[in-house]
């Protein structure tokens, strides 16, 4: 029995299609939204001398 290469291809590609769009998203989500350890940590004071 052959194994079908056709099918294998296809389903490969569209995972690969899908990893794709969730990095997309996921960036997306990430500029919209700041994560929220960046926007609760004040600056440091600065210190004079």
């Amino acid at each position: 029995m052959q194994k079908n290469y056709q099918f294998e291809k296809r389903r490969k590609e569209m995972d690969k299609k899908a990893k794709k769009e969730e990095k997309r998203r996921r960036k997306l989500e990430a500029e919209r939204a700041p994560a929220p350890a960046e926007v609760a940590a004040p600056a440091p004071p600065v210190q004079t001398p």
